[in-house]
């Protein structure tokens, strides 16, 4: 399984995403500290504190060209 965080800083970007995530059949999930959400449901996503990085998890091999398509939600570092 291949986890790493990411940023839905609006709502075009979690529009952007969830169309995205179901664009795939395997399982997508979100998880925070409490929760853990179908990253292929709008409204679940819109339930998370979405003023925060969550972590998206993603089945292994299935999922590597998704991945590269994660990039665009990654948080910015600052220097």
């Amino acid at each position: 399984m291949y986890t790493t965080s990411i940023l839905l800083s609006s709502i075009e970007a979690v529009k952007k995403f969830v169309t995205l995530t179901n664009s795939y059949t395997f399982p997508i999930n979100l998880t925070t500290d409490r929760y853990k959400i179908d990253a292929k449901s709008i409204m679940g996503v819109f339930s998370l504190d979405l003023s925060k990085p969550v972590t998206i998890e993603v089945p292994g091999e299935e999922g590597k060209e998704f991945i590269s398509q994660l990039e665009q939600f990654k948080p910015q570092t600052q220097n």
